[in-house]
């Protein structure tokens, strides 16, 4: 019986250990290396040394808005920030929905508590993990959901955690595996 050719690649682990870094260095590398990368992003905004909130950008355009901030006025609470859904809907669930039909490579960054308070980003994600396209994606280290779930149980799927041993090197391992699979999808595409 013929094993699964792996396609969905996500990383998890604790806040702060890199997880973005690790994406962002692959993504970049496979961008490097000529394929199409798009998708969304999220970083830590900070202003004078404390945390205010996370912003949210398109990879393949640079476009940003805000996913979630202190003095955000309305959306889902999620500690002392509250999510900006129509910035993660008008960016971020664009910004896969772009990458799904233009890119070779979707990058999803990340599935956590502030996205999942958005339908529309659990149905792209719904719509990212069964596209048949290689994605490279961030599992928050804490969020539970059916969605995470089940990418979890995936034949397709696998889930590496980043930690202060791999996290210089993690990178070339999403690498090889992507550029693997790229390569095994044009060799068939010809």
């Amino acid at each position: 019986m013929r094993r699964a050719v792996k396609r969905l690649f996500f990383v998890t682990g604790r806040p702060g250990i890199g997880k973005t870094t690790v994406l962002l260095n692959a993504a970049n590398a496979l961008r490097d290396k000529g394929y199409s990368v798009g998708g969304m992003l999220s970083r830590e905004v900070r202003e004078k040394g404390a945390r205010v909130g996370f912003e949210i950008i398109d990879f393949a355009t640079g476009q940003r808005g805000w996913l979630a901030h202190v003095n955000q006025p309305a959306g889902p609470q999620v500690s002392k920030y509250r999510v900006n859904l129509n910035d993660l809907e008008q960016i971020g669930v664009k910004a896969i929905q772009n990458a799904i039909k233009d890119a070779d490579v979707v990058i999803v960054d990340e599935i956590g508590p502030m996205e999942l308070f958005s339908p529309a980003f659990k149905q792209v994600i719904r719509d990212v993990v069964d596209s048949h396209k290689l994605v490279l994606g961030v599992i928050h280290h804490s969020a539970r959901d059916p969605i995470i779930d089940s990418i979890r149980r995936r034949n397709d799927a696998e889930v590496f955690e980043v930690t202060m041993e791999n996290r210089q090197r993690l990178h070339n391992l999403l690498i090889q595996r992507a550029t693997q699979f790229l390569r095994e999808e044009r060799n068939r595409a010809e």
